[in-house]
């Protein structure tokens, strides 16, 4: 952002999937493209992508959890 401010953005499970890698770590900085997490659902894995450059605040989960869609995944702090 142009004004040096940032915002808190949460990243959440697009269906029901199980949790299988996990390459977010908090601290950690990532760009728009990186992969956050891999997912598997239906047999198929399934990457999710940051949609925002910044900082990883939290991760939620770990591998083997089972998430909900809408489930928080993981959280960035814009920049």
């Amino acid at each position: 952002m142009c004004n040096g401010t940032s915002v808190m953005v949460a990243v959440h499970a697009d269906m029901v999937a199980s949790v299988l890698v996990v390459y977010a770590q908090p601290g950690a900085a990532v760009e728009v493209g990186d992969t956050l997490l891999l997912l598997e659902s239906m047999k198929m894995e399934i990457p999710v992508i940051a949609e925002h450059a910044g900082q990883v605040r939290e991760v939620r989960v770990e591998p083997g959890f089972v998430v909900q869609e809408g489930d928080v995944l993981v959280t960035l702090e814009s920049r």
